[in-house]
């Protein structure tokens, strides 16, 4: 965001994310520490935003609206407006074409829920006329800051493997909390400061139910076929494949009777949908096969709640790595996928085998099989096959991720599951 406010090319930024994940909390904090003034205004229930763009798009009018209304004065380079919850006033996001093209000079950012802004009819997305960034939950690295443990980021930074394998029983502990707790702020500072279990799973639940009651506002009738998908999620993800599978949300549907409410839970943020490649060649998207996928949750706490995940297997117990058939395991991998920008990710499988490889990364030098393992036990044959063996001539380096400690081979290396984010790649 500080890069934002310096560029030359500044346009109003769009902060995306599904909703609770803190895109409120971090454009306040941007405001109150990098201007001499924000100005707040929030959408919802609103009948000042609601009718500021209804008579025309004058920018000069709006700003002098905006300045009346908030008692600040709005100077470039100095002020930052801030119009929160963006989706419940139906021509703000279009207005921002032009806060763009006849006031480029103010700094605007904008934030909303996903579920809005996404899905929303009769208002086009200003494309090309805004600046976008995008905020998922917190990754394990993240949570570790909150947790205080700043020196140990540090030594998962600096690859210290000699001291990290001193620490894995301690790592292994924090990585089960975050695998119960989550990325979710709320959560997360719940637990961080009160270190209340019970109560950290009623956060969760009740932002399962937020997400549900939006359903009914954003989606209309595509509302139950919607709630069908997402409850299927942790069912489908127990799987041994985890392919996503139509006839898992009931028995005798299609794609066409879906199709359209998986689409709006990715584009509303709440769900992370994986696609399948055929070829481990660059770039990866010319390979892409878009009928077969895989769906994820946002948050791996989210995940543990709403499948009813107890407690005892997620912290007290190894069960959350040994059971549920690594579900758990690989969202919490997708989610420290994400938290590198613009990174081609996608699944491999072959057909008519079982020889399945869980990610397939690409990065700016090669391509890079991914597999996880939910435990120390590691016997497979499909990475070292699918390196050695059936792509030997592309000379693929894999990466294994699982409790064992670090270990670097010719063919692969196996980097614990606590050590592993997305810059590591």
């Amino acid at each position: 965001m500080q890069e934002w406010k310096s560029s030359p090319d500044r346009k109003p930024l769009v902060l995306e994310g599904a909703r609770q994940v803190g895109k409120t909390y971090i454009l306040k904090e941007f405001g109150k520490t990098e201007y001499e003034n924000l100005i707040y205004i929030n959408c919802d229930n609103n009948d000042f935003m609601k009718t500021l763009f209804e008579q025309d798009f004058d920018m000069e009018r709006i700003l002098r609206a905006i300045s009346a209304y908030s008692f600040q004065s709005i100077i470039p380079g100095k002020t930052l407006v801030f119009i929160d919850e963006i989706q419940e006033s139906p021509k703000a996001l279009t207005a921002l074409k032009y806060f763009c093209e006849n006031a480029r000079e103010q700094h605007v950012v904008v934030a909303g829920s996903l579920l809005g802004i996404a899905n929303r009819e009769n208002e086009s997305y200003p494309v090309g006329k805004v600046d976008i960034l995008k905020l998922y939950p917190m990754s394990f690295e993240e949570f570790l800051w909150a947790k205080g443990a700043d020196d140990i980021c540090e030594l998962i930074n600096e690859q210290r493997w000699d001291i990290l394998n001193s620490l894995d029983t301690m790592l292994q502990d924090m990585l089960r909390q975050y695998f119960y707790v989550g990325g979710m702020p709320e959560a997360v500072l719940s637990f961080i400061t009160d270190n209340d279990v019970p109560k950290v799973r009623k956060i969760q639940k009740a932002i399962l139910k937020t997400y549900d009651r939006d359903f009914a506002k954003h989606a209309g009738d595509e509302t139950t076929r919607i709630r069908m998908v997402w409850n299927s999620i942790p069912g489908q993800l127990a799987k041994e494949n985890k392919k996503f599978i139509y006839g898992a949300i009931k028995k005798g549907t299609r794609a066409k009777d879906f199709e359209k409410a998986i689409q709006w839970l990715v584009d509303a943020g709440l769900v992370n949908r994986l696609t399948r490649c055929v070829n481990p060649t660059m770039p990866l998207s010319f390979y892409e096969d878009v009928n077969s996928f895989k769906l994820y949750l946002l948050d791996i706490g989210l995940l543990g709640a709403l499948s009813d995940a107890p407690a005892r297997l997620m912290l007290a117990e190894n069960g959350v790595f040994v059971e549920f058939k690594g579900a758990f395991t690989e969202n919490y991998v997708l989610q420290q996928l994400l938290s590198v920008d613009d990174m081609p990710i996608y699944y491999f499988s072959k057909d008519n085998s079982s020889q399945e490889i869980d990610f397939l990364v690409q990065t700016d030098e090669r391509v890079i099989p991914v597999e996880v393992k939910a435990e120390a036990n590691v016997k497979s044959k499909s990475l070292h096959g699918f390196v050695t063996v059936d792509h030997a001539g592309k000379h693929l380096k894999g990466m294994r991720l699982s409790m064992l400690p670090y270990v670097d081979q010719d063919w692969m290396e196996n980097v614990p599951l606590y050590a592993f984010h997305g810059r590591f790649l």
